[in-house]
């Protein structure tokens, strides 16, 4: 029989383990994929910790933005055959038949199974995928680039979208971090002005980089007076994990401007005016990740080399349960999404207070060639396209901290 090493959260709370686990067996319209590499997400931490109100059931590995190679498929099978690279993404597995699958929108679906969620996901050397909701990844694209397209990627080119911004109008991105980086790119590419909203220099400083127009920051300055100076917003995505970030965002926009709703702060209330949202024709709506259509289609405009993601990699390893302190930290206060490379004690240690924990302004790939106990390596005679040299790895625990580079 053979095995695998995974990623497993035993008990919602507690630290992932490393674990020596059959290779599963793909059943009908199945696939099993050899992973390369793995984003990193905050819903993993969520998942994790037990936050939501619906919870996954434990034991279960964690990952939603998996790329790999499919070895084998099971019954049932025809979209992909062995051989091809594919992405595991939040969208395990839809109904196909229900109203939102029927009209396009399979993320509504009421019956869907979530990867790394409600059914096993891409933290391991192997996963099972539905061969139906799997994505191929284009050549131009490498495993490292492609596996947080597959959420942080897909999420805010669908919030763009649904935000139907146009060429010329004027779109503010609160929030520059792992997603609002690439959302700011999507905007400039769907023809928007693009302001940029954050609380740190050096998050707006990126911004300007990647073609912001203005930033704001908005520790130092009232982001909705300073885009009211600029004429106001027609779009505004909210990235950013706090409600008062919502608040403002809506008080940004102009008459008949769209708020667009991405993050879910712990907090989970925002209060809006409704005299304005009526006399202005102003409008909210959320947007959920992206479908498989939408994912294809962020791997196109990749593959052109237009957007570029802030990522870097690391080792997944075995870490302690969440302090109090981590706890604490799960949720960052408003506006905060930093991705400071702190050093960290060898596994097994406590984390401290100067620990950053799962607070990232980065995607993150985790080469799952390197997966291992303690920093132990197990690497797979097929290293993923674009891995760093070791040298280059940070190291990535299950508190699910960020750590400097060893």
């Amino acid at each position: 029989m053979r095995t695998m090493k995974a990623a497993v959260v035993p008990e919602l709370g507690a630290k992932v383990e490393i674990r020596e686990l059959p290779v599963p067996e793909p059943g009908p319209g199945q696939v099993l994929i050899r992973m390369q590499t793995s984003g990193l997400c905050h819903t993993d931490i969520h998942a994790a910790a037990g936050d939501w109100p619906v919870k996954p059931n434990p034991p279960f590995i964690p990952g939603h933005e998996g790329v790999g190679i499919i070895e084998r498929t099971g019954p049932g099978t025809g979209q992909h055959q062995p051989g091809d690279r594919v992405a595991i993404a939040w969208l395990g597995k839809a109904c196909g038949n229900c109203s939102y699958c029927v009209d396009g929108w399979e993320t509504l679906c009421e019956s869907q199974e979530n990867s790394g969620y409600s059914m096993d996901g891409a933290w391991a050397e192997y996963a099972l995928a539905f061969d139906s909701h799997v994505v191929t990844v284009p050549d131009a694209v490498s495993s490292f680039d492609a596996a947080p397209l597959a959420c942080a990627g897909v999420t805010t080119f669908k919030a763009v979208k649904v935000s139907r911004l146009q060429p010329g109008e004027t779109a503010v991105i609160y929030g520059v971090g792992g997603l609002g980086h690439l959302a700011l790119q999507y905007a400039r590419d769907f023809g928007g002005r693009v302001i940029a909203v954050d609380i740190e220099d050096a998050k707006l400083d990126l911004a300007r980089q990647l073609g912001a127009d203005y930033v704001v920051n908005a520790r130092t300055t009232d982001p909705v007076a300073a885009i009211r100076d600029l004429g106001g917003s027609d779009v505004a995505i909210s990235l950013a994990t706090s409600p008062r970030a919502f608040e403002q965002a809506f008080g940004s926009l102009r008459r008949g401007g769209r708020l667009v709703c991405v993050a879910l702060p712990a907090d989970d209330k925002m209060t809006v005016p409704i005299f304005d949202t009526v006399i202005g024709g102003k409008s909210i709506v959320g947007s959920i990740v992206g479908t498989r259509k939408d994912l294809a289609d962020v791997f196109a405009l990749h593959a052109r080399a237009a957007p570029r993601s802030s990522r870097r990699s690391g080792t997944l390893t075995t870490s302690t349960p969440a302090s109090k302190r981590c706890s604490r930290a799960r949720y960052p206060p408003a506006w905060s999404s930093r991705s400071d490379q702190q050093s960290c004690g060898p596994a097994g240690t406590e984390a401290t207070e100067s620990h950053t924990v799962a607070t990232l302004t980065e995607s993150v790939s985790v080469p799952l060639d390197a997966l291992g106990n303690d920093g132990s390596s197990l690497r797979s005679p097929s290293p993923a396209p674009g891995t760093p040299p070791a040298d280059d790895i940070c190291v990535v625990r299950v508190t699910l901290r960020v750590c400097g580079a060893r």
